[in-house]
């Protein structure tokens, strides 16, 4: 089998989720727990093999190789579309850690790498499986949002790097 040749690419970081719990438990027409805090972030802090400072899967054993999940915004646009929905739902709702705009994270497969730098230096992730949409998107997105994003929920991962991912630009290496 031949190596993967390694690619650099620019995108964008369009949103940041930091939530110290979940939301999405329960029943979905009982709707979703509000938030205690804001969970939009214009940084967030990683720590290798712990997750993102602040996050409910931060430093728990059981989330180690899922601690953070990236995900790619063009997929939520295109679910909005198929759908017919009025606007895109804001990228927050799918609960995801980091959402980027310009990289296909669902191409991602097992083990591979992708480092990630918005500025203050590289922070590398390991991908290890999909991070499967769940019936609650049905409920905060739209009837049928749980199907359509079916092999697009984007991958968990675990960060190998100490770091600061920002909002904005960012320098993609796979």
């Amino acid at each position: 089998m031949a190596a993967r040749r390694a690619v650099t690419a620019t995108a964008d970081v369009v949103a940041l989720h930091v939530s110290p719990v979940h939301a999405y438990e329960g029943r979905p027409a009982d709707g979703p727990r509000p938030d205690p805090e804001p969970v939009s972030r214009d940084r967030v802090v990683v720590r290798a093999g712990l997750g993102l400072v602040g996050d409910r899967y931060f430093n728990h054993a059981a989330h180690r190789r899922a601690a953070v999940t990236l995900f790619a915004v063009e997929a939520l646009e295109d679910v909005a579309a198929a759908l017919g929905l009025d606007a895109v739902p804001s990228p927050l709702v799918v609960r995801r850690n980091v959402v980027l705009r310009g990289f296909d994270v669902d191409r991602l497969a097992r083990h591979d790498v992708i480092s990630l730098d918005s500025g203050d230096g590289p922070v590398r992730f390991e991908a290890h499986r999909p991070a499967n949409p769940c019936a609650w998107m049905n409920a905060v997105i739209a009837p049928g949002a749980f199907r359509a994003l079916r092999g697009r929920g984007g991958m968990r991962c675990v960060p190998l790097d100490d770091g600061v991912l920002r909002v904005g630009p960012v320098t993609v290496l796979t």
